[in-house]
């Protein structure tokens, strides 16, 4: 067995395409995968960087800029938890409720049920989501907003704004 370590940064996916297709290519693979946990961390937006995959499963390295944010809506293909690696996030439900995240904190989201969150100020957010497809067969990035409309994660309702990545700050 080889003992080679790899510390390769899994590229950013810029769209819901992109995500989709890394998790294809990655699915195909019928050994473990081995990854690294490294991001360069953003001043500006969020990235998304798709660490491992297979039909069922996902794992997505997620980075927020200080005060990033999404807008409320559910993933109707896929349960999945969030680990809190670094910095902080409100977590808010349809109905006003809110919860506070840190370090080490984990929010499990069943598929259908209804969320958003900010990232707090003063650092910015890395968490870990690890996704299970509900029916492989269909879009596991499928989401919808609060009015059950489809709702795409890579746009503007969604708060994306460009992603601007400061040269000189990692998560590793």
């Amino acid at each position: 067995m080889s003992t080679h370590t790899t510390r390769e940064v899994a590229p950013i996916a810029n769209s819901a395409k992109e995500w989709r297709d890394a998790m294809v290519k990655m699915a195909e693979k019928k050994t473990p995968s081995f990854f690294h946990i490294r991001a360069r961390l953003p001043l500006q937006g969020r990235t998304n960087q798709v660490l491992g995959a297979s039909p069922y499963m996902n794992v997505v390295l997620k980075t927020y800029a200080s005060g990033g944010e999404n807008e409320i809506h559910a993933h109707t293909n896929e349960d999945h938890v969030f680990v809190v690696f670094q910095g902080g996030a409100t977590f808010l439900g349809p109905r006003g409720e809110q919860r506070l995240v840190g370090k080490n904190d984990c929010v499990l989201v069943p598929a259908g049920a209804l969320y958003s969150f900010h990232a707090n100020e003063g650092e910015p957010l890395v968490m870990l989501r690890v996704g299970a497809a509900i029916d492989p067969t269909t879009d596991v990035l499928a989401r919808v907003d609060e009015h059950g409309q489809p709702f795409d994660g890579y746009s503007e309702k969604n708060k994306e704004v460009e992603i601007v990545l400061d040269e000189n700050a990692w998560f590793e």
